[in-house]
C-alpha cells in the first residue's frame, strides 16, 4: 500500500522513544471538548506503542478559536490512558530523559513553536532527536507542509500509524471502486488557506470522478457554480469567483445537481425549484425532491464515497445533510463519507458506525483523492538524511 514502512512491521520497540504525530484538533466550546472522534481513531496506535513498550512522546495541535492549548484534550484523552501533560519543548527535553517504556508525555500545542508551520529544518532537527523512531497517525494533517508531518521524518526512521493505513486502504478503494459508484461532493466554499479555497481542490475532483464514477452529484455552495453556469438563478448564494471549467462539467450526462432547494429571503425560509430562485433569494440547503432523486440512486449503488455538507450547517441547515446520511445508510451500499462538518451532523443522528468508513479526514481526504497521495505520506517515503 503506496509502499509505506507500516508501525506493525516497526519490530522491537521496547524502550523506543517513539515521536507520535496525532491529529488531536478537537471542537472545544465553553471550555469542553465536543467530540473525541478524531481522539478514539488514535487509540488503538497508542495502546499498540504502550503493549509493545516504547517511550511514547504526543505530537499534536489545535486550531480552535477558544484556546490554542491541548491542556483539554490532554485531560480527555487520560480518561482513556495514562499521560502526563508537557507545557512547553523546554520541558518535554528534561522530562525524554527520564521517561519509562509504556509512559506517553502530550507536548503542548505544537504550532506554538514558529518552526512548525514554516517547517523550519532546525526545528524539525531538534525535534528528531527527541526520538528514536517517528510515526505518522494523523491523516487529517498529512496535508501540511509542517515539521511534524514532513520535517522530522527526514531524521528518523520513520513508519505510518494504524490509523493513517486504514484511511489509505479505505480511500485508495475510490481509485478502482465497485459499481455502480455514486459520487456525492457538497459542502461550502471555505478557504483551505490564504490562498487555496475548497471549490479549488473539489471541482478538480468533480473532473476527476466523472470519468470513473456512475454518477457525481455535487450539492452545497459547488453546486450554486454549476447551476449559475446553466444559466440558473442563484439570487444572493455563495459561489466561486472564478470559473473551474463549469461548461464542460454542466455537459457532463454523469452529473446530477439538485433539483430543488431550501432557500432564505427576508427571514423566510422556502423550498422551490431549482429553476425558481428569485434574485433575493439565498440557496441555504438541498430540497425534499433531491433527496429523493439521490436515494434512488443510492438504491441500486454498490459504492458511496461522500464529502462535505450539503447545507450551511453553521447556520442550522442540517435537514439534507441528514436525510442523505439516512439514505446512504439504508442503501446496503458500501460507503465511506468525510468531512468535519460531515461528521458533526452524522455523529449528531448516531449514524456513524454504520458506514463502512468515516474518514478523519476533510482537506486532507480531498487533496488524497484528488492527488492519489499527500506530503506527509511521501515524506514517510523517502530516505533519512545523515
Amino acid at each position: 500500500m503506496h509502499n509505506l514502512p507500516l508501525l506493525k512491521n516497526a519490530g522491537n520497540l521496547a524502550g523506543k522513544r517513539v515521536l507520535l504525530r496525532l491529529d488531536l484538533n478537537l471542537p472545544i466550546a465553553d471550555g469542553r471538548v465536543l467530540d473525541d472522534f478524531r481522539l478514539k481513531r488514535s487509540l488503538p496506535t497508542l495502546e499498540f506503542l504502550r503493549a509493545r513498550g516504547a517511550k511514547i512522546i504526543i505530537l499534536a495541535h489545535t486550531d480552535s478559536a477558544e484556546t490554542d492549548s491541548l491542556a483539554l484534550v490532554a485531560e480527555h484523552l487520560a480518561k482513556f490512558v495514562p499521560l502526563e501533560f508537557v507545557p512547553s519543548l523546554a520541558d518535554l527535553s528534561e522530562k525524554v530523559k527520564t521517561l519509562q517504556s509504556r509512559d506517553i508525555l502530550f507536548l503542548e500545542n505544537i504550532r506554538r513553536n514558529s518552526g512548525e508551520m514554516t517547517n523550519d529544518e532546525a526545528f524539525a532537527r531538534d525535534l528528531a532527536t527527541l526520538g528514536d523512531i517517528y510515526v505518522n497517525d494523523a491523516f487529517s494533517v498529512s496535508h501540511r507542509v509542517h515539521a511534524s508531518i514532513v520535517g522530522i521524518p527526514k531524521f528518523l526512521p520513520k513508519f505510518a500509524g494504524l490509523l493513517l493505513a486504514e484511511e489509505l486502504l479505505h480511500l485508495s478503494k475510490a481509485f478502482n471502486p465497485p459499481k455502480p459508484f455514486v459520487f456525492v461532493l457538497a459542502g461550502a466554499n471555505k478557504k483551505l488557506s490564504a490562498h487555496t479555497s475548497i471549490s479549488e481542490t473539489k471541482f478538480p475532483l468533480v473532473h476527476k470522478f466523472l470519468k470513473t464514477a456512475d454518477t457525481v452529484f455535487v450539492s452545497g455552495a459547488l453546486a450554486n457554480d454549476l447551476l449559475k453556469a446553466k444559466g440558473y438563478e442563484i439570487g444572493l448564494s455563495k459561489h466561486s469567483e472564478r470559473d473551474f471549467g463549469f461548461s464542460d462539467i454542466v455537459q457532463n450526462p454523469k452529473l446530477l445537481l439538485p433539483v430543488d432547494v431550501v432557500t432564505e429571503s427576508g427571514g423566510k425560509r422556502l423550498a422551490k425549484g431549482s429553476n425558481e430562485v428569485l434574485a433575493e433569494d439565498s440557496i441555504f440547503d438541498a430540497g425534499p425532491r433531491t433527496v429523493a432523486l439521490l436515494a434512488e440512486k443510492f438504491s441500486t449503488a454498490k459504492f458511496i464515497l461522500w464529502n462535505g455538507t450539503f447545507g450551511v450547517y453553521e447556520q442550522g441547515y442540517i435537514s439534507g445533510t441528514a436525510a442523505v446520511a439516512k439514505a446512504v445508510v439504508s442503501s446496503g451500499a458500501e460507503s465511506i463519507v468525510g468531512g468535519g462538518d460531515t461528521l458533526a451532523c452524522i455523529s449528531k443522528l448516531n449514524l456513524l458506525d454504520k458506514f463502512s468508513f468515516v474518514s478523519t479526514g476533510g482537506g486532507a481526504m480531498l487533496e488524497f483523492l484528488s492527488n492519489e497521495t499527500l506530503p506527509g505520506i511521501v515524506a514517510l517515503q523517502n530516505s533519512i538524511k545523515e
